[in-house]
């Protein structure tokens, strides 16, 4: 797959990486993949970067950015739905925006994945904890987060309580989805950008295709929620935050990276 971004006066990206479900099985990581970065006045290639690398940072900053402006801010507990890179991050990126949080569970397919990621974050000041039930974790939680490679709905929005803050992360491409109908047709949507959300990533995509929503059932993305144009309505709202992860972002996330002076540069 690639993506790519030009933003003038910033810079020009282009990301290529390829996604191998399997790889679980011999120990290497499902997304694979390199970014370079151009000057976006010469179209000089001025670095690459491990797109590996650019995940971690990216979807967590886009992700938790979003929690900040529309889960509750007395949010004590959270679920991340994943063990895999992207779970990983999100441990310590919860934990720095939302300092308040008590409990963090993590649920995933693989228990033995689930047990490294909590120890690994064991020094945390929320008290990491790995479940065996998805149901039981989801109505316990303030704040869920999901990042599996998942194609069906894991996520049954029944589940979701009043109030509750969902994260919509592993669905990258058009024909997957993490979320249940139920829970689309009860919650406040928002994404990170309507250019690269709403036509591409399954998790909408497939929804709007059949009918059970509409486009105007999406009441903004981040340029809106950090102008405070729109956000969570009332205490009780269910917000789902759906980080489509546009380019754009990779190439500031690249940039960032690529300016700390620790990536191999083009000569």
């Amino acid at each position: 797959m690639n993506r790519a971004a030009w933003i003038e006066g910033f810079g020009v990206g282009v990301k290529s990486f390829t996604v191998f479900p399997d790889n679980v099985h011999h120990q290497r990581p499902s997304v694979q993949g390199a970014m370079l970065i151009f000057d976006d006045q010469t179209g000089a290639p001025l670095a690459v970067v491990d797109s590996g690398l650019v995940t971690y940072w990216k979807t967590a900053a886009d992700s938790v950015y979003g929690a900040s402006l529309l889960a509750r801010p007395d949010s004590k507990t959270l679920l991340i739905v994943g063990s895999g890179i992207v779970a990983d991050s999100l441990v310590g990126a919860y934990s720095t925006l939302f300092p308040n949080l008590e409990r963090i569970l993590i649920w995933g397919r693989n228990p033995k994945k689930c047990r490294v990621l909590a120890g690994r974050h064991a020094h945390q000041k929320a008290a990491v904890e790995v479940i065996d039930n998805l149901e039981h974790g989801v109505r316990q939680a303030d704040i869920i987060s999901t990042a599996t490679m998942s194609k069906q709905p894991i996520l049954d929005g029944r589940w979701v309580a009043p109030g509750t803050h969902v994260d919509l992360i592993g669905a990258f491409k058009a024909d997957m989805r993490e979320a249940s109908d139920a829970l689309l047709t009860r919650a406040e949507i928002f994404v990170d950008s309507f250019e690269t959300t709403l036509g591409h990533i399954g998790e909408l995509l497939i929804r709007l295709k059949e009918g059970a929503i509409s486009k105007s059932d999406v009441q903004g993305d981040l340029y809106d929620l950090t102008r405070r144009a729109t956000g969570r309505r009332t205490p009780d709202s269910i917000t789902v935050f759906k980080n489509g992860g546009g380019a754009h972002l990779d190439l500031m996330t690249a940039k960032a990276l690529s300016n700390w002076g620790s990536l191999t540069q083009l000569p």
